[in-house]
């Protein structure tokens, strides 16, 4: 593997680290997770594509940093090469899964707007956190003020809402 390729890759996970955070909550499980761990990655193949300033991994992508995991089909990788890779965006695709200590979101594609700050989940999102699941069309988190909205533009499969099952605790009599 390249050293662009890895240096690409550890921005990619790092920047997923917030990416579970149930809707509704300023904090996740993977909150203090050590972005500064090693990274292990697999894939079936890697291609940098210098001319088109990206990076794309397929093959039953994994890619493990500490207690948080990503599997995908597929990771593609935006940057800007001024002689000092730049990452303006990472698309992932093919049911990613984002799992980390007690949770788990799931989505068909994801996206990381890097300048913005922003993660989005799209296509059949489902949320699970300590029992708890919530389904929509879409999980937008926004890094910088931890606010998470679920919401279902269109037809997610769900009757173009958002939906949930909660566990309540159990009180003694």
């Amino acid at each position: 593997m390249t050293r662009l390729a890895a240096s690409l890759l550890l921005a990619a996970v790092a920047s997923l680290g917030l990416a579970v955070a149930p809707a509704g909550s300023q904090t996740s499980a993977l909150k203090g997770h050590n972005s500064n761990a090693p990274v292990d990655i697999g894939a079936d193949r890697v291609e940098v594509q210098d001319r088109a300033d990206r990076a794309v991994f397929s093959g039953n992508v994994v890619v493990k940093q500490a207690e948080l995991t990503l599997t995908a089909a597929r990771l593609t990788v935006a940057y800007s090469n001024g002689g000092n890779v730049q990452i303006r965006r990472i698309d992932a695709s093919g049911g990613v899964t984002v799992t980390g200590p007690g949770e788990r979101a799931k989505g068909d594609f994801g996206i990381y707007d890097v300048e913005r700050k922003i993660i989005t989940l799209i296509g059949g999102v489902t949320l699970v956190r300590e029992g708890n699941s919530v389904s929509g069309g879409r999980l937008v988190l926004d890094l910088d003020s931890g606010r998470a909205v679920m919401d279902s533009p269109g037809n997610s499969g769900a009757g173009g809402r958002v939906t949930g099952t909660f566990t309540v605790p159990q009180r003694k009599s």
